[in-house]
């Protein structure tokens, strides 16, 4: 059944690499965008920028959301957010004020997602799971933001948009047909999630000042590999220096 923790993992791990890919897209296609709409460097701080303003703003109110109305719920309207946001980006990329409030509810999206996938690993994931459950969460980003830098630089700007906004959309099916919430009516307290940092990226300031070409930018993904890989591997050693609890924590891994 697919609302067994594994697949809660996958599933969620999932969203997070589509989550990661999407922040990075747009200071990747920035580029392009700018030769071709003419913006000048305050144009162009206000459409990078605007993004934090959603995201800040909606943190909170993703674990206190997933808390009310279920994780299921409001992980589903953050991904719709989220990957409307970057899927229509092509549409109204002309007006730089439509652009910059597509980034808002981009960041509006996306700082509703981890929050509800920390309070659905937390009652959903056994403890003796839960390191690797996040150490997954967090390398599946760092691979978005890999396949990102990986593939961006070489394609026709409206197509990243296109391509990473239709994969939200291809998730939600998923997660709406294969998770099964199953709400107790008592809540489990909360676990202090891990920090997930976003590390900030600078393509237009290595393409415009050092020459960077497409190749050159993709080395910048080689961190977030490392980080991947040596993620997982910890997360795993850490959940196996755990004594081994039996027992699930819900009714839904009965």
């Amino acid at each position: 059944m697919w609302y067994k923790p594994s697949q809660t993992i996958a599933l969620c791990s999932l969203a997070n690499f589509i989550n990661s890919a999407d922040r990075v897209i747009m200071p990747i296609a920035i580029v392009p965008m700018t030769d071709l709409y003419k913006w000048d460097l305050h144009g162009q701080g206000w459409v990078l920028s605007s993004f934090a303003v959603g995201y800040m703003s909606s943190q909170v109110i993703g674990g206190s959301g997933a808390k009310r109305y279920g994780g299921k719920m409001i992980l589903t309207l953050a991904v719709l957010l989220w990957s409307a946001s970057t899927f229509f980006v092509p549409f109204f990329a002309h007006s730089i004020y439509a652009l910059v409030a597509s980034r808002v509810v981009l960041g509006l999206g996306e700082g509703l997602g981890l929050p509800t996938i920390f309070h659905i690993f937390s009652h959903t994931i056994p403890g003796e799971e839960r390191s690797r459950a996040f150490g997954y969460l967090v390398a599946f980003g760092s691979i978005g933001q890999t396949i990102a830098a990986l593939v961006c630089p070489h394609m026709y700007w409206p197509w990243i948009f296109y391509l990473f906004g239709s994969l939200g959309f291809i998730w939600v099916l998923f997660w709406v047909c294969c998770y099964h919430e199953v709400r107790g009516p008592e809540e489990e307290e909360f676990v202090d999630p891990p920090k997930v940092n976003s590390t900030n990226w600078l393509p237009t300031y290595l393409t415009r000042h050092l020459g960077a070409d497409p190749s050159h930018i993709m080395f910048t993904a080689v961190p977030y590999v490392m980080n991947s890989l040596i993620g997982v591997v910890a997360a795993h050693l850490a959940d196996s220096s755990l004594p081994h609890r039996s027992g699930p924590l819900c009714q839904s891994d009965a």
